[in-house]
């Protein structure tokens, strides 16, 4: 936790969300909000959560790992928790993230970003999420969003993205169309007025 506070007056963004505005260029990114995970001198990451992928499940995924729960009429456990399959960037697409609430901890895979969200990378999580035994709040993402040093600090201050703190109702919540608004009502922008400036531009 200390480290966090130390993190965060030395002008670090873990924990805080990102949001594109609608001059970035970068098509990948447009009306994105990330979630940052990690930023330090060396650079950042961070998980893209309002873009669903388009061609997979989370059972289906399941099911191509090979992994099962005592399913239900539906296929899942009564217990078990919707999880959608985010595209979380466009650096090793192949790998997934799973972004959580903090009362899932698995020891030595299991990075705190802060008090309230962890991030676990490894199939485990996917194992006691099927089986009914993972966090109460989840989401999966594929690949994720990279920064080399210096990177997001120019992009910010090219005015490339806004940032604003996180809350977990919008950070997990399943209506992904709405996370774009509701991010910039966090920092009192009408996205509206966003829009229309951007087409005058």
């Amino acid at each position: 936790m200390m480290a966090q506070r130390k993190s965060r007056k030395s002008g670090y963004l873990d924990g805080q969300l990102l949001i594109a505005m609608p001059s970035m260029s970068d098509k990948r990114f447009a009306r994105s909000v990330i979630y940052v995970c990690a930023h330090s001198a060396d650079g950042a990451m961070g998980l893209i959560v309002n873009q669903r992928a388009p061609h997979i499940s989370f059972s289906e995924l399941l099911g191509q790992l090979s992994i099962g729960g005592a399913a239900g009429p539906k296929g899942r456990r009564h217990n078990q928790i919707e999880v959608d399959v985010h595209v979380g960037g466009p650096v090793d697409t192949g790998r997934g993230f799973v972004l959580h609430s903090s009362d899932y901890f698995a020891a030595d895979s299991t990075l705190p970003i802060d008090t309230e969200v962890s991030l676990t990378a490894t199939v485990d999580i996917l194992k006691a999420i099927a089986s009914g035994n993972g966090p109460s709040r989840a989401m999966l993402a594929l690949g994720y969003a990279g920064w080399r040093e210096g990177q997001l600090e120019d992009e910010i201050a090219a005015n490339g993205w806004l940032h604003c703190p996180c809350d977990l109702d919008l950070l997990f919540d399943r209506d992904l169309d709405r996370k774009y608004e509701r991010a910039l009502a966090k920092i009192g922008i009408d996205p509206s007025y966003l829009v229309a400036e951007a087409g005058h531009a």
